[in-house]
């Protein structure tokens, strides 16, 4: 039963046990499960900062790494890089005393292993170290080929699903597996983010990262991990290259990937609160952007069609019906979206060549008028005006305001005002100018005022009846 302990008494543990492991280097008396044990209980007391100073100093880390980095992989070992990764993760000054100790390409060793457990670990140590420390990973791909192990493990999660309909897949049956997938992809997303140039070293694994994200389906929620990681890792690793657009494109299949990831932004528009779309949705949609920019032309026909409203939708205002495209068009306007609404916009405007003729047929200039004026993208009215009618769908004029059909736009039917009511009316006018004028606010002039001194209006005589 593992020790509980605070105050003093678990200061006095921590301490115990760090000198007792310390002196076990030396004496190597325990048994491995011995050695199991003493670490499980720091890994337990190192998951609160409080009276757990000890672990947290260079000699702690020291004792620590050579149960971790040292000899071969043992539970204990794999205890001890569990108290590691809490150290580093939990006190941010540990991350560059890891690297003073010389265990940065301990643990790019350690990454080399087949084993989940060591690959979430080490990933994990790997990641944390691109934070507050000065490792060098260019020396660890060149070196201890980081880079060549990343794509092994990525190449092995892949291996778990298959492309053949006749041959069920494995998948990432235990949580474990995902964690592990999900820690790795964010090391790669961070090395690619704070080292550019070693981005072409993860070219490989493009094929491999949208092989697992199309054949998990769509989960719920939709970018639960590791479609998260998935979509991010994605979004750094060079897609436009050869290679890349080989991968991204597929020549079974060309829109395939690009299909499914806007299936997964039609799930998670409505899986998530508003609150959590910024953070949840936004990196999809650059993605989404991405691949756009460097699609082949059936590719980008495909994308618009999926996108951008259809014509059935034109049967009303756009935004009013329950599709994907009404969805986006609203939060393209959205105040509580303020990240994601930009990128809709600039994802619709791109759709549609980024032409802002084509932009306001598209999405009506209610929807972009935003957009343009925020971006200084000039329109003249005429211009609105002909597209309206000139390039309509099936030669159908469009209201350029709300992109609705004309001829489906409800027509409201309205009774002529009375003399009386146009004289009731005018009086109405003529006292809300003479207040406005009264507070000095503004200096305007009465028109009924103004057309009584030009002639306009003439006196009539009484009536004699």
């Amino acid at each position: 039963m593992l020790s509980q302990r605070s105050g003093k008494a678990k200061l006095d543990d921590v301490t115990r046990i760090l000198s007792d492991l310390q002196a076990e280097l030396d004496a190597n008396k325990l048994s491995v499960e011995q050695r199991r044990g003493l670490l499980e209980q720091l890994k337990v007391y190192g998951r609160s900062v409080d009276n757990a100073d000890p672990i947290f100093t260079h000699h702690g880390l020291q004792t620590l790494g050579r149960y971790a980095f040292h000899g071969a992989t043992t539970p204990a070992s794999q205890e001890a890089l569990r108290c590691i990764a809490n150290a580093l993760l939990l006190q941010p000054k540990t991350r560059q005393m890891l690297v003073d100790l010389g265990h940065g390409p301990h643990a790019a060793e350690k990454l080399k292993s087949d084993s989940v457990d060591d690959e979430f670990l080490a990933a994990r140590v790997l990641f944390l170290m691109t934070y507050d420390a000065n490792l060098d990973y260019t020396q660890l791909v060149r070196e201890n080929q980081l880079a060549d192990s990343i794509n092994a493990a990525i190449q092995r999660h892949a291996q778990r699903y298959s492309t053949d309909a006749s041959k069920p897949s494995q998948g990432h049956t235990q949580p474990m597996d995902i964690m592990a997938l999900a820690e790795t992809l964010k090391l790669v997303f961070n090395i690619i983010h704070f080292h550019q140039d070693l981005n072409p070293h993860f070219t490989k694994s493009i094929p491999n990262v949208f092989k697992i994200l199309v054949q998990r389906g769509i989960t719920q929620p939709p970018l639960a991990a590791p479609a998260r990681e998935l979509v991010n890792a994605l979004l750094h690793l060079h897609l436009e290259s050869a290679e890349g657009k080989q991968a991204t494109f597929p020549a079974a299949d060309p829109k395939r990937n690009a299909e499914h990831l806007v299936k997964i932004l039609d799930k998670a528009i409505v899986a998530y609160p508003d609150k959590d779309l910024d953070d949840t949705i936004t990196p999809v949609v650059t993605l989404l952007r991405s691949i756009y920019e460097i699609a082949p032309d059936a590719v980008q026909t495909a994308m618009q069609k999926m996108i951008l409203p259809t014509p059935e939708e034109r049967d009303e205002p756009l935004g009013k019906s329950d599709t994907l495209p009404s969805r986006l068009l609203n939060l393209s306007t959205s105040a509580n979206t303020a990240t994601l609404r930009g990128s809709i916009s600039s994802m619709l405007f791109e759709l549609s060549h980024k032409d802002p003729a084509t932009f306001v047929h598209n999405v009506g200039y209610g929807f972009a008028s935003g957009y343009l004026m925020s971006n200084n993208i000039q329109m003249p009215d005429d211009v609105i005006k002909a597209h309206a009618h000139e390039n309509a769908n099936d030669g159908i004029p469009i209201n350029p305001i709300t992109g609705q059909r004309l001829d489906k736009e409800e027509h409201v039917h309205m009774e002529p005002m009375t003399q009386e009511e146009k004289e009731r009316e005018a009086e109405r006018l003529f006292v809300l100018f003479e207040r406005l004028k009264a507070t000095g606010v503004v200096n305007v002039q009465n028109p009924v005022e103004q057309a009584y001194r030009s002639g306009r209006i003439q006196e009539l005589p009484d009536d004699s009846d």
